[in-house]
C-alpha cells in the first residue's frame, strides 16, 4: 500500500492554530492530477501542497484547492518551505535561496533564521503583477452585501494577478469589511464565469492592530472553504493594487487577515519597482507545524 508523509502547517503565524492551515504532502511525484484533487477535498482546507521531485529547481510543488488546481499560492508556499525544514529535507545554516517550480514555471524564495527558537521567515517572490478587468461597482458591491458607497471614494474594482488572478475591492473602512459577506454561491458562481479572476479580496487601509497597515478578508464558494483566514498570493495582488493606484506611501508593509476568524495572520509585504512599471512583489511570513502523518492510499 503507497503512503505518503503529509504535514498539516499553520502559514503567516508563529502560534499553533493561527494563521491559515495547509496540508502538505511530501514524496507526491508518483500521484496523478485526478489523485491530488481527491486528497485535496479529502484535507478540505482553503489549498493544498503537494511536493515533488524538479529537475530545474529546488523543488516542484502543485497546489489544489478543493475544486481546482491552482497555478500560484501564498499560504501553500509558506508552509512547504516550513514543512521541508521540518522534515530536514531543507538545511538551514544561515539565509537560504532557492527556487520553487511551479505549475507555470520557477519562483523565487529566500529563507531567514530567526533567533530565540522563533520560525524561519520565508520570503517569496511572486509573478510581474498583471492588471486586468475593470468591473463595474454596481454589478459587484451587491454580491457581497455592499453598495458601490462602500468602495473608497475613487477607488477602482479590479481584477490583479501576481500569479493568480484576484478580484481587488478596495472599501472605505473597516466597517464595511465587517458588513460584506460571503456571496450567494449561484449568483457569484454566474459573474465569475463570465469574468477573469479566481476569487474575490476584500481590504481596506488600516490594520486589525496597531502593527499592521491593511487588513483584509478573502471569499470563496463551495466546495471551497467560505473564507480563507490570511491569503499570500492575494496580498500580493493586493499590495500591487495599492503600490500602483497611490494608496501606500512606502513599498514596504504589513498585512493583517484572520483576525475576526480567530486566526489572526502577518503578512510583510516589499514591492520591487516604480508605480506604473513595478517589478515584483515578495511577501514573508512564518509557519508552525501542528500534524505530522502518513497517509495510506
Amino acid at each position: 500500500m503507497p503512503t505518503y508523509p503529509f504535514l498539516l502547517v499553520d502559514a503567516f503565524t508563529t502560534t499553533a492554530l493561527g494563521g491559515n492551515p495547509c496540508a502538505v504532502v511530501l514524496d507526491a511525484d508518483d500521484l496523478s492530477a485526478d489523485a491530488m484533487q481527491r486528497l485535496a477535498r479529502e484535507f478540505n482546507q482553503s489549498e493544498t501542497a503537494f511536493v515533488r521531485g524538479s529537475a530545474t529547481a529546488g523543488f516542484g510543488v502543485r497546489y489544489f484547492t478543493p475544486a481546482e488546481e491552482i497555478p500560484l499560492a501564498g499560504h501553500p508556499t509558506i508552509a512547504t518551505i516550513t514543512a521541508l525544514l521540518h522534515t530536514g529535507r531543507l538545511p538551514l545554516t544561515g539565509r537560504t535561496e532557492l527556487k520553487l517550480e511551479l505549475l507555470h514555471g520557477p519562483i523565487d524564495i529566500a529563507v531567514e533564521p530567526c533567533a530565540d527558537g522563533q520560525p524561519a521567515q520565508v520570503l517569496m517572490t511572486q509573478r510581474r503583477p498583471v492588471f486586468g478587468t475593470v468591473h463595474d461597482p454596481a454589478v459587484v458591491l451587491p454580491l457581497f452585501g455592499l453598495t458601490p458607497d462602500d468602495l473608497l471614494p475613487g477607488s477602482l474594482v479590479q481584477t490583479v494577478s501576481t500569479g493568480t488572478p484576484q478580484l481587488m475591492l478596495l472599501l472605505r473602512d473597516h466597517a464595511a469589511l465587517r458588513r460584506s459577506h460571503v456571496p450567494d454561491a449561484a449568483a457569484f458562481a454566474r459573474y465569475r464565469a463570465s469574468s477573469d479572476f479566481f476569487s474575490p479580496h476584500l481590504f481596506c487601509l488600516g490594520g486589525a492592530t496597531a502593527a499592521g497597515h491593511t487588513f483584509a478578508r478573502h471569499f470563496g464558494t463551495p466546495p471551497d472553504i467560505a473564507e480563507d483566514p490570511v491569503t499570500g498570493s492575494a496580498t500580493g495582488g493586493m499590495a500591487a493594487y495599492l503600490w500602483h493606484h497611490g494608496y501606500l506611501p512606502q513599498p514596504e508593509f504589513v498585512a493583517e487577515q484572520g483576525h475576526w476568524l480567530g486566526r489572526a495572520g502577518t503578512v510583510h509585504v516589499s514591492i520591487a519597482g516604480p508605480r506604473e512599471a513595478i517589478e515584483s512583489v515578495t511577501i514573508g511570513g512564518q509557519g508552525v507545524v501542528v500534524v505530522e502523518g502518513r497517509l495510506a492510499l
